[in-house]
């Protein structure tokens, strides 16, 4: 599944449009790597998004084969870390 349906999908970003953007602004890097929209991600692959002053990293646990709800959107991913980015005021 491309990156950008994934966190679509998944309910981390609310739109897909939104996850084109944050790639193209180099907001996300998947396993230390730019992450580029139509890259696809697979299971054991690390997202990292920062978003404003909010550093996210998940790992992909497994790809959904469509939308999903938002009360088993976490069951597809794992939290790595969720902070505040200590170099932003």
């Amino acid at each position: 599944m491309r990156l950008d349906l994934f966190l679509k999908a998944v309910c981390v970003l609310r739109s897909r449009t939104l996850a084109k953007e944050a790639c193209s602004r180099e907001k996300i890097t998947v396993n230390g790597e730019p992450g580029k929209a139509s890259r696809a991600v697979s299971p054991g692959d690390r997202i990292r998004l920062v978003l404003g002053l909010r550093i996210l990293e998940i790992e992909v646990v497994e790809i959904p084969s469509g939308q999903v709800s938002k009360k088993t959107a976490g069951d597809f991913f794992r939290v790595l870390v969720d902070q505040k980015d200590p170099e932003l005021p």
